[in-house]
């Protein structure tokens, strides 16, 4: 694993318990992963201040702290302990998708199967544009996080490709800013360090079964322990 794609687990919080414990020990010596680990954080912190923070009930941390208690809590990632502005999210309808997300993150709890998420990332400045993620191995959502333009003439189209795949393969064409649900089940099982991308094409898509524009956003999946 490179140190990027170290960082961005790091941050991410999806690193087992010895891997975050070597990460933190070479964050006091190694540059270069210091760096990768702000930056992240960085690309990250804008999705949660587009939120309005709101009040908080008095008892709904005490709640929460009880449950990871009793769950066994893995470690919380880095930036959630630098971010105040999570903790006003618990009132509004997207505070429940964060909140959500982090305990998926940060309780063991017993899923149906392999979870995944991707991060996909605009390859030009490394803004985070687009979530996959997927609490089984046979559907994955797209998920918007930004406006994306897109010429009226060309068109959005999501492509996947497993290490041992010969080439990717297209999973369709996408409306900018709208979620999708994507089902696999023509595909073999999604796989760890599995790619993403989403290329202009078309208006109607690639006419060669395989990408031929330029990729808009990009990014491998990390298997959610």
């Amino acid at each position: 694993m490179n140190t990027e794609e170290l960082a961005s687990e790091y941050v991410l919080g999806t690193l087992d318990a010895a891997q975050r414990a070597e990460v933190e020990r070479r964050l006091a010596t190694d540059r270069e992963l210091r760096a990768a680990v702000d930056a992240w954080e960085a690309r990250l912190l804008p999705l949660a201040e587009r939120v309005t923070p709101v009040p908080t009930p008095a008892t709904l941390w005490p709640r929460i702290q009880r449950s990871l208690d009793s769950a066994g809590a893995r470690p919380v990632p880095i930036w959630w302990n630098r971010l105040g502005v999570w903790r006003g999210l618990a009132g509004a309808g997207l505070a429940a998708t964060l909140v959500l997300g982090a305990l998926l993150f940060n309780v063991r709890a017993p899923v149906p199967g392999p979870a995944y998420v991707v991060v996909l990332i605009a390859p030009q400045d490394k803004a985070p544009g687009w979530v996959v993620q997927a609490s089984d191995s046979r559907e994955v959502q797209l998920i918007p996080l930004s406006e994306t333009a897109v010429p009226p003439d060309r068109a959005l189209q999501f492509w996947t490709k497993a290490d041992s795949w010969q080439g990717p393969v297209s999973l369709g064409l996408v409306e900018p800013g709208q979620s999708v649900h994507v089902p696999l089940d023509k595909l073999p099982p999604l796989e760890n360090n599995q790619l993403f991308e989403l290329t202009l094409e078309p208006k109607s898509g690639s006419t060669t079964g395989r990408p031929t524009g330029p990729i808009q956003f990009i990014g491998r999946a990390v298997k959610v322990i």
